[in-house]
């Protein structure tokens, strides 16, 4: 769930959504408006890399505290155990990356790794099948990773985690709301596929 969506209407659209359908999924939260504080505090204290990285994990965490709150159907979830556990109780996890993600050898601490980097290496880390980004922006039928890199819709490492993954890559923007929930239903997802 990307952070542009913080605030706006298809944020709660999505979860509304999301939480009908019920999964199984893990919902990863982008960092938003948290994640915008971080990069500006980076500037003017003059932070290093992986203390902005730190800060960044921590504002997707404050986000999927956000977005964990919309209903009963979510709950927070920090860790491995607690992600399977909330599985388990047929409730969706929003993930808090701190715990796992920070001091991972494998995730450079810079700002070229976004959520969308981190839902990729959390797919990889479950054995996920699918990845779904949803994003406020609809993409062209077609569009490479690389193509959607360039047009920054997603980070700059998202190819190689996502490959990394092996997990098949959909994204979702506005246009895709009117018939995601049928689609989840009937074992699809919505948006366009991101062949690599």
């Amino acid at each position: 769930m990307g952070g542009s969506l913080a605030g706006g209407p298809e944020c709660k659209a999505w979860l509304d959504l999301l939480a009908e359908w019920g999964g199984p999924l893990i919902l990863v939260p982008g960092g938003g408006p948290f994640a915008d504080c971080v990069r500006s505090v980076q500037a003017l204290m003059g932070l290093d890399d992986a203390t902005a990285h730190r800060l960044a994990l921590i504002a997707m965490g404050q986000f999927g505290i956000a977005l964990a709150a919309h209903s009963d159907a979510f709950a927070a979830a920090a860790t491995k155990d607690e992600i399977d556990a909330t599985l388990m109780r047929g409730v969706i996890p929003v993930w808090l990356p701190e715990t796992m993600a920070y001091g991972a050898q494998d995730l450079p601490a810079c700002w070229d790794v976004t959520s969308d980097s981190l839902a990729a290496w959390l797919a990889r880390a479950f054995h996920a099948l699918r990845l779904l980004l949803i994003k406020t922006a609809d993409i062209p039928a077609q569009s490479s990773a690389c193509e959607l890199v360039a047009a920054k819709i997603v980070d700059p490492a998202f190819p190689c985690f996502a490959a990394k993954a092996g997990a098949a890559v959909w994204v979702a923007g506005p246009a895709s709301l009117a018939g995601a929930g049928c689609q989840l239903e009937n074992g699809g997802l919505p948006g366009t596929f991101v062949p690599f």
